[in-house]
């Protein structure tokens, strides 16, 4: 059997909580996991999925320092950094 053992978690960025502070939103937070007996680990993302005033589905994920896009839409299909996503969340915002 496959056993688990979470080495970090991660935290929601305040940045992010801030902008979308008005919305209705849902986080899940991340964590970071290693399969004992294995040099493999397992990375959950952070999940801010906001549900009105449009349905949006945003993955954070931790990334080493030379991909520079850790965030994920799954509406567009499409990989973010950080301040794209902030710009498309202050959009939102200005809509």
């Amino acid at each position: 059997m496959i056993e688990f053992k979470v080495i970090e978690e991660l935290e929601p960025r305040i940045e992010i909580l801030e902008v979308i502070k008005d919305y209705q939103y849902v986080i899940t937070s991340g964590v970071v996991k290693a399969i004992l007996h294995t040099n493999i680990e397992v990375i959950v993302p952070t999940t801010y999925q906001i549900t009105h005033p449009t349905k949006l589905t945003i993955l954070e994920y931790k990334v080493n320092e030379i991909s520079g896009k850790p965030f994920y839409i799954k509406e567009h299909n499409k990989k973010y950094n950080f301040k794209e996503i902030m710009q498309i969340l202050n959009n939102m915002r200005n809509m």
